[in-house]
């Protein structure tokens, strides 16, 4: 079985973002980058397919130099091919990057195709979903449970309210939910591997884009807190400042 995992280098959750100047974009100079987390999901779920049936896996990423990075960490864990696809900076546009993705996926022929859900940088939420409608595919995103096999997939996704449960033939395009596994560490011997592999090198001719971040601005600050007490006798100003300052009750 052959799969295909499409990547995002996202910035660390626990970086402090500096914007420039005037706004209009994200200072990457001090940014550590890591592997999106729900790309992990999908890593994750293509490799216990690929042990489970036989198979390759092939990691494949979109943006400039920097993102082989992710790439590497995606062959650590046991991936045994990749793509970086060359531009010069993520798209803002979801749309120009499904494009990417499906012009390189097209050249070949894969049984199953892995996203995570979103990518925590943008959350956009659309690649699965876009990229089902440019391979016309079926896609389903949001997956907590997924079963392979018989030329088909059987996948558990996560609805308002409850979860609803799919079956579509392969090939098939899904997007990797939290609760789908748990991802494996990366050992030291498929992090010597990873840095052997070579990873194939294609350029994107992306069209102009139909969307773009216009600035970016930090949320608003929290007031700081207030201790009105530390007995019993605390509770009546606190239910007033509840309730004619923090209106929540």
């Amino acid at each position: 079985m052959k799969i295909a995992v499409c990547v995002k280098q996202v910035p660390d959750t626990e970086t402090r973002i500096k914007l420039s100047d005037d706004h209009s974009e994200v200072i990457e100079d001090d940014i550590q980058f890591i592997l999106n987390p729900y790309d992990e999901f999908a890593v994750e779920e293509a490799l216990k397919i690929k042990e489970a049936n036989e198979g390759e896996v092939t990691v494949i990423s979109l943006g400039p130099d920097r993102v082989k990075s992710a790439i590497r960490t995606a062959l650590a864990m046991g991936a045994d091919k990749a793509i970086h696809i060359e531009c010069d900076k993520n798209p803002d546009d979801p749309f120009e990057i499904a494009e990417a993705l499906a012009s390189v996926l097209k050249e070949d022929s894969y049984d199953l195709i892995l996203t995570g859900k979103q990518a925590i940088d943008d959350d956009h939420s659309q690649i699965p979903s876009i990229l089902g409608q440019k391979l016309n595919l079926p896609a389903v995103n949001v997956v907590v449970k997924l079963e392979v096999g018989d030329g088909k997939v059987k996948a558990e996704r996560e609805i308002d309210g409850g979860h609803e449960i799919i079956e579509c033939s392969l090939p098939t395009v899904i997007g990797a939910q939290r609760g789908l596994n748990e991802p494996r560490y990366a050992a030291l011997k498929g992090i010597m591997r990873a840095k052997k592999i070579t990873i194939e090198e294609k350029h994107a001719e992306l069209n102009e884009e139909q969307m773009s971040v216009v600035d970016f601005h930090y949320p608003p600050q929290k007031e700081p807190g207030k201790i009105v007490g530390d007995s019993a006798d605390a509770v009546p100003e606190l239910l007033r400042l509840l309730r004619e300052e923090a209106k929540v009750i």
